[in-house]
C-alpha cells in the first residue's frame, strides 16, 4: 500500500480507495489510516491523504494521541493546514461523545457500569480529574459534575467542595469517580484517606457514598468492590 500511497488515490484500484472501500464493504473494514484520509480528503503534490494520514499517526503514535495534540501541533505535519486540523479534530471528539451516554435517569447496577460510562471520558486526560454522580433516594442519576481537576499526581479533594452540589440537588446518595493517567488503578494513601473521610463527611450530612471507582488504562478499582466502604448495599451497587 506504501509504494501506492505515492499516487493520487483517485488513480488507485475503485476498492481500493478508502471512501470507495466504505461504501463498499462498511467502515470496520478500514484501519485508523484509511479512515483518517477519508477525513483529511486530499494530499498534496506528491504526497496523498493517506501519505499525510500514516505521518499523522507515526508522530502522534496512535489516534489517541492525535486526540490529545493541539491545532498547532497536528499543522506541524506538512499538508495540514488550519481547516484540516479543525475537521480532524471534530471528527475525534465526535467519536468521543457517541460513546458518551447520557446519565439523566440512569441508575448503576455495578461498578463495571460505573467504569464503563467513565472510561471513555477519562482514561485519555492527562491530569487527575475528580467526578461526583448525584443520585435520588431510588439509586437514579440527578447530575454528574466535576468537582475538581488536579496536576498528573493528585486531586486536591475537600469534602466541603465535594458535596456542594450534593447538597443542592438534595442527593440521596453520591458515587465518586477519579482517573490515574498512569493507567495503574491501585489506590494511593492519598485515595485510601481521602474515600474514608468522605464518606464520614457523607453520614454526617445524611448523604451515602456507594463507591469511588478509580479508572485505569482498561480497568478500574472499586473501593466497595475491595470491601473498603462498607454498610449495607443499596439496590444499585
Amino acid at each position: 500500500m506504501s509504494g501506492e500511497s505515492k499516487k493520487s488515490v483517485k488513480h488507485w484500484p475503485e476498492d481500493e480507495r478508502p471512501r470507495e472501500r466504505l461504501i463498499a464493504h462498511g467502515p470496520a473494514t478500514l484501519s485508523d489510516a484509511q479512515l483518517l484520509a477519508i477525513i483529511i480528503k486530499m494530499g498534496k503534490p506528491g504526497r496523498s491523504a493517506l501519505d499525510l494520514a500514516l505521518e499523522l499517526l507515526s508522530k502522534f503514535e496512535s489516534l489517541a494521541g492525535i486526540e490529545q495534540a493541539g491545532i498547532n501541533e497536528l499543522r506541524e505535519v506538512p499538508g495540514i493546514g488550519l481547516a484540516k486540523a479543525a475537521e480532524i479534530k471534530a471528527a475525534i471528539e465526535l467519536g468521543r461523545r457517541h460513546q458518551k451516554p447520557s446519565l439523566a435517569g440512569a441508575s448503576f447496577c455495578s461498578s463495571q457500569e460505573v467504569a464503563a460510562y467513565y472510561r471513555p471520558r477519562m482514561k485519555d486526560a492527562k491530569q487527575e480529574e475528580f467526578r461526583c454522580a448525584i443520585l435520588d433516594t431510588k439509586n437514579k442519576i440527578i447530575k454528574d459534575v466535576s468537582v475538581t481537576t488536579g496536576t498528573l499526581t493528585a486531586s486536591l479533594v475537600h469534602p466541603r467542595d465535594t458535596f456542594k452540589a450534593a447538597i443542592r440537588e438534595s442527593a440521596a446518595a453520591v458515587i465518586f469517580v477519579h482517573n490515574h493517567p498512569s493507567g495503574d488503578v491501585k489506590p494511593s494513601q492519598e485515595d485510601l484517606l481521602l474515600t474514608k473521610r468522605l464518606v464520614q463527611a457523607g453520614e454526617v450530612l445524611g448523604i451515602q457514598v456507594l463507591d469511588h471507582i478509580i479508572i485505569g488504562d482498561g480497568t478500574h478499582f472499586s473501593f466497595r468492590d475491595q470491601g473498603l466502604i462498607n454498610g449495607a448495599l443499596p439496590r444499585t451497587l
